[in-house]
C-alpha cells in the first residue's frame, strides 16, 4: 500500500470503525447487488460490506487513492470485505455520470451536495437512498415524488441502527419555513430539524 493512500485512509477514518459500523447497519437493513456512491471521495467503507460498487468524485486526492488498486483492496480485506469484489472509480462529476439508468440497488450521498436530482435516475424502482442532511440533499429528497422516506438512521456512541419507527416526527423543520427545490438549490444548505438523525433512507418509488 502506497504511504499517500495509507494516510488518505487514516485521515478518511479518523473517528475508527465509524462509517464500517454504518454500512454494517445499512447492510443489515437494505440489501443490495450494486451501489453508487456520489461523491465518495476516499470513503471506501461500503466495500466492506458491499460486494460491487462504483465510486465517484472530482477530487484528484480520490482519483490517486482508488488508482493504488492494491491499496484499496488491502483495506477492505483488513475490514472483512470481499478482496474479489467490483470496486470501480469514476474521476468526474457525478451530476454527469454516463452509467446506465436504473442501474444500482443503493444510491448513497453524505456531505456531497445535491446527489438525489441529477443522480436519482441511476437508482432503480424499488432500490434505496441513503443520504444525510447535509447541502439540503435530504430536504431535496422529501420535496421530490421519485422518493418515499421509508427509514433514518440513528447514531449513539459510535453505533448505529436503521429504524423505520415514528418517520412522521422527522424531517420537521425547527422554524416555520417554506422549502422549495428553488431555496435549497439556491442555499446549498441543509434544513435544521427538530430531530437529527445521522441519516436517511427513501425508496424510489416512480
Amino acid at each position: 500500500m502506497k504511504e499517500k493512500t495509507k494516510a488518505l485512509w487514516e485521515k478518511q477514518d479518523q473517528h475508527k470503525g465509524d462509517r464500517w459500523r454504518l454500512f454494517q447497519a445499512v447492510s443489515a437493513a437494505v440489501p443490495a447487488r450494486r451501489v453508487l456512491y456520489a461523491g465518495s471521495y476516499v470513503d471506501v467503507a461500503p466495500s466492506f460490506v458491499y460486494d460491487d460498487v462504483t465510486y465517484a468524485d472530482m477530487d484528484k486526492r480520490a482519483a490517486t487513492f482508488f488508482a493504488d488498486t492494491g491499496g484499496t483492496r488491502q483495506i477492505i480485506c483488513d475490514h472483512g470485505g470481499n478482496v474479489n469484489g467490483r470496486v470501480a472509480f469514476v474521476h468526474g462529476d457525478y451530476a454527469a455520470l454516463d452509467l446506465p439508468p436504473e442501474s444500482f440497488d443503493l444510491l448513497i450521498s453524505l456531505y456531497a451536495g445535491l446527489v438525489s436530482e441529477p443522480c436519482g435516475h441511476l437508482l432503480r424502482i424499488g432500490g434505496h437512498f441513503l443520504v444525510n442532511s447535509s447541502h439540503g440533499d435530504a430536504a431535496l429528497a422529501a420535496l421530490d415524488p421519485r422518493f418515499k422516506l421509508v427509514a433514518v438512521v440513528t447514531s449513539a456512541s459510535g453505533c448505529f441502527e436503521v429504524t423505520d419507527q415514528h418517520l412522521d416526527s422527522y424531517m420537521v423543520p425547527k422554524k416555520p419555513q417554506t422549502i422549495t427545490r428553488d431555496s435549497l438549490m439556491k442555499s446549498g444548505r441543509g434544513v435544521a430539524y427538530t430531530k437529527s438523525p445521522f441519516a436517511y433512507l427513501f425508496e424510489r418509488v416512480l
